[in-house]
């Protein structure tokens, strides 16, 4: 499955040097507002230190990994809801990704233009998330009035409806985004997801700080870390201009300079690992010795939806799924010998696929 993370934030905070880190794309950048017009994407690997391993048992000519398709986005500005800084049309672009990743300036340097001439997160955040909740009221408002005629006709679903949104208004109306609204059942489901609203897409926090501050965060990164707190969001501490010179790197020299720093893992790789955590999503793999191969599938899906990524002819010919924990494959190495140990299972249409599941799927058409 496609994952799009949209890259936001102000002018000047370091999105489209991010970006660049991230995708090794090549995205412009420079010391002043709206040099992102037109939405740069970047296809970017999920880090998976497990794929490696799958494929080195089976000696796989191809290892391929799952991904997540990144979109760089214009800076917002206040107004970007009227048009202001070409808003609408960086709006639109939001609402075509699944999710957001808010860049938050955490660093002070006299040599890189604010757009509102001092640091201060809360204040850029409460920008960005003001702009999407006024679209939202926006589109909100005009469904509102679309049902009030449906449902002048009597009809008691289109009233049930119009109750939906009158009542969805009056939590957005209080600056609450809409993530965080109680849903009662299905049906609400549907009609929330009808309407594409921008702050029901959720967020993960990338609080942007210089290399000194990378380790420990700042005062800057503690005011973001309890607004996400309160909202429920994630929060990735990185350095951007570190970033991208970590992307530079061949693999080993990577871990050397990483070690250096006292780090595990770059903040690309905890941002990318956070993104793909946020949407509920997991991993399962196939493997052989022609390809090992990584597979993006949501929490909770079933045996005959994931065959069904790989081809829909697996989902409607779906037999059974042979299933091995990732643990028990490295441990008996391989598939042959994970067999001959009794920890192969045969599992049918409703085995829930597991984070790690190395597969093997049965079909007939």
């Amino acid at each position: 499955m496609a994952l799009r993370c949209g890259i936001v934030g102000l002018p000047n905070v370091g999105k489209s040097t991010l970006f660049n880190a991230l995708s090794q794309a090549g995205a412009e950048s420079a010391n002043y507002p709206f040099c992102t017009i037109e939405p740069n994407i970047g296809m970017v690997s999920v880090p998976d230190e497990r794929l490696t391993k799958l494929g080195q048992i089976n000696k796989s000519i191809k290892v391929v990994p799952t991904t997540i398709e990144f979109v760089d986005i214009a800076g917002l500005v206040a107004g970007a809801s009227k048009g202001e800084g070409l808003g609408n049309q960086f709006l639109g672009h939001i609402r075509e990704v699944d999710a957001i990743v808010h860049v938050v300036r955490c660093f002070e340097d006299e040599n890189v233009v604010h757009v509102a001439g001092t640091v201060d997160p809360a204040s850029d955040i409460e920008v960005i998330e003001t702009e999407l909740m006024l679209k939202d009221l926006d589109a909100l408002e005009k469904r509102i009035d679309k049902s009030r005629k449906a449902a002048k006709g009597g009809d008691k679903k289109s009233k049930e409806e119009l109750a939906f949104y009158e009542r969805l208004l009056t939590y957005l109306s209080d600056g609450k985004p809409v993530r965080g609204f109680e849903l009662s059942d299905g049906e609400e489901k549907e009609w929330l997801k009808s309407l594409y609203l921008l702050t029901n897409k959720p967020v993960v926090y990338a609080a942007n700080v210089g290399e000194d501050d990378i380790q420990t965060g700042n005062a800057y990164v503690e005011v973001v870390k309890r607004i996400a707190e309160e909202e429920g969001a994630n929060v990735v501490i990185v350095s951007a201009e570190l970033e991208a010179q970590i992307a530079e790197l061949e693999d080993e020299e990577k871990e050397l300079f990483l070690d250096d720093l006292g780090l595990d893992a770059s903040g690309l790789d905890r941002l990318i690992r956070s993104a793909y955590d946020l949407l509920g999503l997991i991993t399962f793999f196939t493997s052989g010795p022609k390809e090992t191969r990584a597979w993006t599938i949501t929490r909770g899906t079933k045996a005959p939806g994931a065959a069904g990524q790989i081809h829909s002819d697996f989902e409607r010919g779906f037999i059974r799924a042979e299933t091995i924990k990732f643990t028990d494959y490295v441990t008996y190495g391989g598939e042959s010998k994970a067999r001959d140990a009794g920890v192969l299972r045969s599992e049918g249409k409703e085995y829930t696929v597991v984070d790690g599941d190395v597969i093997l799927f049965r079909f007939n058409v």
